[in-house]
């Protein structure tokens, strides 16, 4: 009997660290939706019709977020500078134009 109720514990315990750590989880990845969001908000104008290399300057920040451990440390940095990047990009292209 004493031996259930230590299972029964340990089993409640897992599951409350479980459900705690998925709710940090959508957290941080709702964090990091709401600032590739406003990145993409923000470079409309300037990339226009190539909004598809913003994407993906943005999904690759986000990869190397992920990478780093810390992701809600580095990608909204890591993100602008690609962002940037993506608009002097085609800044160039266009003057060459």
């Amino acid at each position: 009997m004493k031996m259930n109720t230590e299972i029964n514990r340990f089993n409640n315990a897992t599951q409350r660290v479980g459900k705690a750590c998925l709710s940090s989880y959508r957290k941080l990845v709702a964090q990091i939706e709401r600032a590739k969001q406003a990145i993409l908000t923000e470079f409309s104008g300037t990339v226009q019709a190539q909004e598809h290399l913003l994407r993906l300057a943005l999904n690759e920040a986000e990869a190397l977020a992920w990478q780093t451990g810390f992701p809600q440390l580095v990608f909204a940095d890591l993100a602008m500078e690609k962002a940037q990047a993506v608009a002097a990009r085609l800044a160039k292209q266009r003057e060459l134009l």
